[in-house]
């Protein structure tokens, strides 16, 4: 299967420029899974619930947006937005498909700000189906890489591939999506941003956050089998074969999962 991961750099606040932007790279790609960053619909620095709130999408809004081209495409869509979901504004993950049937993942583990703005993920970690071909995938977003918890319960859950919508501004979190998909098993594909966002804080103070870029796809050995630009928009594209990540045995006696002793844990 191929796998597309877009790296956008979007208008903070500007909800229909973004959408655009992503109706523009989705109309001249095709693949049989598409990746956006994490709030790639909003941009990210929001400094309250209200000013997420604002720039929030209805899921079933979003949805409506992507499926004619999961249809057209014959693919699966993984994006990141702010979800409105009656009072409240998640930070959220949408996977749509050409069956026309969607999901939502909302963001477990919450980094730095983002507690101020959005509302903790009530969804678990679940894995689905493509539709269209014999794979199952699991969601995480951004700072979920930091909790190995993570990985391994849609691992154990039986993903064979891993997104994880991003925004990321450390230099370090390559070191941990390579030891996702090695522990696991498993391919872990990561779409970050790029740019910088600044915001005058009520104190006068200013934030400067400033996206690293270079998404990534990884192999089930933890091997990066492509990578793109630090600084740029981009966009890559990688041909996998599924069935190296339902492998969990490294010699003759040992497998990953069959060796784990939960009872000690």
């Amino acid at each position: 299967m191929t796998i597309t991961l877009f790296q956008t750099n979007p208008i903070f606040r500007d909800n229909a420029t973004n959408l655009a932007e992503m109706a523009m790279l989705l109309s001249d790609e095709s693949a049989d899974v598409m990746v956006f960053p994490e709030l790639c619909t909003s941009g990210y620095s929001f400094l309250s619930k209200e000013e997420a709130f604002e720039n929030s999408l209805l899921a079933d809004d979003f949805a409506a947006f992507l499926m004619p081209f999961c249809e057209e495409k014959e693919t699966v869509i993984v994006a990141g937005f702010a979800e409105r979901y009656e009072d409240k504004v998640y930070n959220s993950a949408i996977f749509v498909g050409a069956d026309g049937n969607f999901a939502v993942y909302r963001k477990t583990h919450l980094f730095y700000k983002e507690r101020f703005c959005f509302e903790e993920g009530d969804t678990g970690f679940f894995v689905l189906r493509h539709p269209n071909i014999d794979v199952k995938i699991g969601i995480m977003i951004c700072y979920d890489w930091r909790f190995p918890e993570s990985a391994r319960s849609l691992a154990l859950k039986g993903a064979d591939l891993i997104i994880c919508p991003s925004n990321l501004i450390t230099n370090v979190w390559d070191i941990g999506m390579k030891a996702r998909a090695l522990e696991n098993s498993v391919f872990v594909a990561t779409a970050n941003r790029v740019g910088k966002e600044e915001r005058i804080l009520l104190d006068g103070s200013m934030q400067s956050l400033l996206f690293t870029g270079k998404s990534a796809l990884y192999a089930p050995n933890g091997e990066a089998l492509v990578t793109a630009s630090a600084t740029e928009s981009d966009k890559i594209t990688f041909k996998i074969d599924i069935q190296q990540s339902r492998n969990k045995s490294f010699n003759e006696f040992n497998d990953i999962f069959k060796d784990r002793r939960p009872e000690m844990y």
